[in-house]
């Protein structure tokens, strides 16, 4: 097996490399949330109703969540450089068809190849920070990325509302366009390669099973808020996505080179992790699709007052990430997650008594303050992590943490939705049922919260840079997996 050897992280300049790979998500991320506040304009312009219209946004996340499991394999395959530089100019291809789309089938077209591009960008910029910067200053870089993940979904659908106010949906894609273009032309000078190759074999019976078992499972889940749980919509994809995916893990076990490791998985400080990182998302996620919900169907705002609620909160969360990664390196992962979800299940607490008359700012005020407690919590666990797993696993390592997180989210989001139209169901024409229904869902928010909190005092004291013991001895059992290529 031919192993190319990556630069050595000592022998090249680390920002250029940071800053292409930034401003690469960034857009990535952006433009995933950018068309929320435009479907209506879509809708006008393309003649399509609202259920083709959400295909725009649901379409991105399927292709983005089935992408991620492959990345690992992406990432042992081809070079740092040459995966970062494919996936920028496919997303560039997809955006400029989004661009130019004068049919909804081509827009749709579009977005899937955009999401192609992007599904690869997040697992690749973690695992290139992780590998060039030093064990105890990838608290800092992680928060690099936190900075990029809670900054882009905060300014996307206010900065859509205005500019499709005034110009034509297209633009969206069109600004974006020029900043992908120079970001790719930096990256041919700027980028260096960094990851080691280690030429695995494309086993596409993984492929399938891998694309039919995410996808099915994120496809299933995202219909249960829009459709019953007893719909074929929903249960078909579900059962599919779960037989697929056991045959997708089953196969992985018995590879000599899989698609995805599952095996990371053995190291308890990863999993621990990386539960309560699935955890936190659907607190995370699930309440921000709510909480715009609960302000414009029942008590009223715009849009652009929901945008507003929920922007500084999300800024706070990108504020503090490098601050938050900086304190990790010092302090380790467990006293910020104790703290920062002790935060997230308090605000959770707040929120299961709202009304039609909750003012404005204590949404927002809590709102902010919950940020606060997840921008605590969500790198630094991540990174706690990753930092036990040896160098060759890094990929799998991330691509494993992304995969189930967007799986997590997706899965989260279902249920809460469920449960807030469940409970407004219970009490059909009473007026404050959809209230209580919202109240409900946040009641269940609270209780993931305070799961995650207990989870959270298991972290070891010192789980910031350590885990070498634990490295040594889950890697004999790596290196002794067993071998049936086939």
């Amino acid at each position: 097996m031919n192993n190319r050897k990556p630069t050595e992280p000592a022998s090249f300049n680390k920002k250029p490399i940071v800053a292409v790979l930034l401003v690469g998500a960034f857009v990535a991320i952006l433009n995933q949330t950018l068309l929320t506040t435009a479907l209506p304009h879509l809708m006008d312009d393309l003649a399509i109703n609202e259920n083709q219209a959400q295909w725009v946004t649901t379409s991105f996340m399927l292709v983005n969540g089935i992408m991620i499991p492959i990345t690992a394999f992406l990432i042992e395959k081809f070079s740092s450089r040459s995966l970062f530089l494919f996936a920028m100019t496919l997303f560039a291809a997809g955006t400029l068809l989004c661009a130019l789309s004068p049919t909804f089938p081509i827009l749709m077209v579009g977005r899937i190849v955009q999401a192609a591009g992007a599904g690869v960008m997040m697992p690749l910029m973690q695992t290139v920070f992780l590998l060039i910067f030093p064990i105890e200053r990838r608290g800092a870089a992680m928060g690099m990325v936190g900075l990029v993940i809670s900054f882009a979904p905060a300014i996307g659908p206010t900065l859509s509302g205005w500019l499709v106010g005034s110009y034509h949906w297209t633009i969206l894609f069109w600004i974006i366009l020029p900043i992908v273009i120079i970001d790719i032309i930096a990256a041919i000078f700027l980028m260096k390669n960094v990851t080691t190759l280690r030429n695995p074999r494309l086993d596409i019976s993984s492929i399938v099973l891998s694309t039919l078992g995410f996808g099915g499972l994120l496809y299933g889940f995202s219909n249960a808020g829009q459709y019953s749980w007893g719909s074929m919509l929903v249960v078909l994809p579900i059962i599919i996505g779960v037989i697929t995916l056991m045959m997708f893990i089953y196969r992985q076990l018995h590879l000599q080179t899989p698609v995805l490791e599952f095996r990371v998985l053995r190291y308890k400080v990863f999993t621990l992790t990386t539960v309560i990182g699935m955890l936190v998302f659907v607190a995370l996620v699930g309440p921000a699709t709510l909480l715009p919900i609960f302000m414009q169907n029942t008590q009223g705002f715009s849009a652009l007052e929901t945008g507003l609620t929920i922007m500084p909160g999300a800024i706070l969360m990108g504020i503090m990430s490098p601050i938050t990664g900086r304190i990790f390196d010092k302090v380790g992962a467990r006293t910020l997650s104790i703290v920062g979800l002790a935060l997230v299940f308090i605000t959770s607490a707040m929120y299961t008594n709202l009304s039609t008359t909750t003012p404005l700012t204590y949404l927002t005020i809590v709102y902010a303050i919950r940020m606060f407690g997840v921008s605590l919590v969500m790198m630094p666990v991540t990174t706690a992590g990753i930092n036990v797993l040896p160098r060759e696993l890094i990929p799998h390592g991330t691509a494993v943490n992304n995969t189930l997180r967007q799986v997590s989210g997706s899965i989260g989001t279902a249920i809460l939705v469920t449960v807030m139209t469940s409970s407004a169901a219970a009490s059909p024409g009473d007026e404050n049922a959809m209230v209580d229904g919202f109240n409900h869902a946040f009641m269940v928010a609270t209780a993931i919260a305070f799961i995650s909190l207990v989870l959270a005092f298991f972290i070891k004291r010192n789980e910031r840079n350590d885990g070498s013991q634990e490295q040594e001895q889950e890697t004999q059992g790596y290196n002794q997996k067993p071998v049936t290529e086939s």
